[in-house]
């Protein structure tokens, strides 16, 4: 099994002057937790929930605070056709959540460690059973709930 097979598409923001509290309204919103930079359709950076904590924890204004001063610019990206137990471990020995999947310079999609997990746990042997349409299920009555204004 690749990258390909398991990634879905990544969440993208083309404003790196975009402020912490609009970056962390939009992830709310699209119940991720990453953010994808682009630049004429390139990669050119990311930003997750742990860099958005991370900044305020630091005394960072959420509202002045730009994108492009906590995101991660030496992003660690692989192409589609590695093969998902080698990017597993590579987002293991990384300490990452959030892979981007490129092929050259182009943006395909990203691979989660909720993803890998998912699969992972769906291909162990026993009992264990992993619906990845229940998944989609829910994230999507999350995103209705938070349209709708109702956040208990």
């Amino acid at each position: 099994m690749q990258v390909q097979d398991v990634m879905t598409q990544a969440t993208v923001t083309e404003s790196p002057s975009d402020s912490l509290r609009s970056a962390a309204e939009h992830m709310w919103r699209q119940q991720t937790g990453s953010l994808l930079i682009t630049s004429d359709g390139r990669l050119t950076g990311i930003i997750t929930e742990r860099d958005v904590l991370r900044a305020v924890a630091l005394g960072a204004d959420p509202d002045r605070c730009s994108v492009d001063e906590v995101m991660t610019v030496e992003v660690f990206t692989v192409p589609p056709d590695m093969p998902l137990q080698e990017a597993a471990s590579e987002m293991a020995t990384r300490w990452i959540r959030h892979l981007p999947i490129v092929d050259g310079e182009r943006l395909l999609g990203v691979v989660s460690m909720r993803d890998v997990t998912g699969i992972f746990a769906a291909l162990a042997p026993g009992d264990v059973i992993v619906e990845h349409e229940f998944d989609q299920l829910v994230r999507e009555r999350r995103l209705a709930r938070i349209e709708h204004g109702d956040l208990d």
